[in-house]
């Protein structure tokens, strides 16, 4: 038997090993007989049978260039050797007529084994094969544990109040040689080290740790640990320390709003947020303050150097904006004060403009509304309102000097037949001129003259008419003319004069618009100290015309429609041009 197996140079092949274990010494004999060794096949080669081993089994580590060789014997003794590995792997293997070849072992999480097999052919046409088992183990590389702590306003870093809620946060951790893409951690553990436990019933293995600091006389150092574990069973450990402190030292929060820009005489909103994390520091205090950067050098001097804020010592109240001559930044400052004598104070930049020559009068409303009602009080938490904003409020404010008088923001003068000016106080005009847009107006009668209250036209135009020029005759109006319609109606009045005036005629939407008092709940949406015998709010609309067609209607290209206003509701709609509805004459402007 021994020198039988001596023949074989080396260790035996795997393959001749496995068949001496199955077979025993029945194999033996045969080998001794002169019969072939290993897996083969192919023709006879003279030498002996063709047997190769592809060397031991071995263990390397990932990353890391393994070198291949196999043994041959038998055949015709040229050979060509190929090297193939399950799972797949990229082997170097440049001279196949030699034995060696090499591989990068790759990178795996654990423990991974790889066959390699070499098959060997002679030029006799025998083969053979063996094969080999590395395993691949892997070089893991430890995570990198980070805590990051927040910032607290105004105090330095790691420093926070008393009886606030703090989140670290530990996902910054990474694990640099982890196959996922985000380097994930395994898992998270937080333990306190140091200080007043604060982590009793709190979640301790997430990626961040929610604590409230504790509440104390006298300022206190927590310490805490964050331990991280990667896929492969690494750990590493950060660890923070924060100062928190005592409850006198704890100051309360202070947020005065937000910065606004705004008119002279418009509201200024003061809307302030404060808290203190120390129960018994409350109750707080507040004040608000302006500064003293306005000049007082106008007419209306005493408004500019008042104080202004509605009220003082509340967290949420109003201001109105101070006289400027030119934009100012006005600061507007809150301070807070706690029981313990803590004061924090907070400022907003309130960017005031003088108001502007207005072109276009404003609404009239000085309401406001919430949720579910309107009311005259100021409502902070629905800031930007009509009634918050515009000439309406300054007026009301008393800072609009006026030409000549009218509710709100609205400024009328009474013309005399002849155009000139009248007295407010006159009993009787003729026209009323709009001091904000420069309009004239005709002013309607009670008298049962051709331009009394009661009578309304159809609509008609020549001219701009949308390619309908409406109804002439006027059969559903009433008016002492030939035909009731508006055209007919702005001759008469040219051809009287009215006021002085041949250039009447009927006013755009805009225009007519410009007339509404929208805050007037219970009458015709016009101030009846200028503009009388409007007209009676009842169940239906008070509708006047104004000059535009409208695009609704339109049969054939052609407008059937224009544009009219309600006094009473102060909505728009488009009427068929055939319908009776008032007139209201205009003439000038800006």
């Amino acid at each position: 038997m021994q020198s039988c197996l001596s023949s074989f140079s080396g260790y035996l092949p795997r393959t001749v090993v496995r068949g001496l274990a199955l077979i025993g010494g029945a194999f033996m004999l045969a080998a001794c007989g002169g019969g072939g060794g290993g897996d083969s096949s192919g023709g006879d080669s003279g030498s002996g049978e063709l047997v190769v081993n592809a060397g031991p089994d071995a263990t390397v580590t990932e990353n890391v260039t393994y070198s291949l060789s196999a043994e041959v014997s038998g055949g015709d003794g040229t050979y060509a050797y190929n090297w193939s590995a399950s799972p797949s792997l990229t082997i170097a293997h440049e001279d196949t007529g030699a034995p060696a070849a090499s591989f990068v072992a790759p990178s795996v999480n654990s423990a991974t084994e790889y066959t390699l097999t070499v098959t060997v052919n002679d030029q006799s046409g025998n083969t053979a094969s063996d094969f080999t088992i590395i395993t691949v183990a892997p070089v893991n590389i430890a995570p990198e544990a980070s805590i990051d702590v927040p910032e607290w306003d105004d105090l330095p870093a790691n420093t926070f109040p008393g009886g606030v809620e703090i989140v670290f946060d530990g996902t910054g951790s990474t694990d640099s040689d982890s196959t996922a893409s985000d380097g994930e951690i395994a898992d998270y553990v937080w333990t306190q080290t140091d200080g007043t436990n604060v982590i009793t019933g709190v979640e301790t293995n997430l990626s961040t740790l929610t604590i409230v600091t504790p509440i104390a006389n006298d300022a206190q150092q927590l310490t805490f640990q964050l331990e991280v574990t990667d896929s492969e069973g690494a750990t590493d450990t950060d660890t923070v320390t924060i100062s928190v402190q005592s409850e006198t030292e704890t100051l309360p929060v202070v947020d005065a709003g937000y910065s606004q820009g705004v008119f002279s005489g418009e509201v200024v909103i003061l809307d302030g947020e404060a808290s203190t994390s120390i129960p018994s520091a409350l109750p707080l205090t507040y004040t608000w303050e302006r500064s003293n950067n306005v000049s007082s050098s106008s007419a209306l001097a005493s408004f500019a150097t008042s104080s202004q804020i509605d009220d003082s010592d509340t967290l949420s109240t109003f201001a109105i904006a101070p006289l400027v001559s030119s934009t100012t930044v006005v600061a507007y400052t809150l301070t807070v004060t706690d029981g313990n004598g803590n004061s924090v104070e907070d400022t907003i930049n309130v960017n005031i403009r003088p108001m502007p020559t207005p072109l276009l009068n404003d609404t009239g409303f000085l309401q406001q509304a919430t949720n579910n009602a309107l009311t005259e009080a100021q409502q902070n938490e629905f800031p930007g309102q009509d009634g918050q904003r515009g000439a309406d409020i300054i007026e009301q404010n008393g800072l609009i000097e006026k030409a000549g008088r009218g509710k709100a923001g609205f400024d009328f003068t009474r013309l005399n037949a002849n155009g000139d000016e009248q007295d407010a106080s006159a009993d009787t005009w003729s026209c009323v001129r709009d001091n904000v847009t420069g309009l004239v107006w005709e002013v309607k009668t009670d008298d049962g003259a051709f331009q009394d209250k009661d009578y309304n036209y159809s609509w008609y135009s020549d001219e701009v008419n949308g390619g309908f020029e409406g109804d002439e005759t006027g059969a559903n109006a009433t008016c002492l003319l030939t035909n009731c319609n508006t055209s007919a109606y702005v001759q008469a009045v040219n051809a009287q004069g009215l006021c002085g005036f041949y250039d009447w005629r009927l006013p755009t939407h805009h225009e007519l618009f410009s007339l509404m008092h929208l805050g007037i709940a219970d009458d015709v949406a016009i101030d009846e100290d200028y503009f009388p015998n409007t007209g009676t709010v009842s169940t239906e609309p008070l509708w006047y015309w104004t000059s535009v067609p409208s695009a609704d209607g339109v049969n054939s290209d052609d407008a059937q429609n224009a544009w009219a206003l309600d006094f009473d509701s102060g909505v728009d709609n488009f009427l068929n041009k055939s319908s009776a509805a008032k007139v209201r004459l205009v003439r000038a402007g800006r």
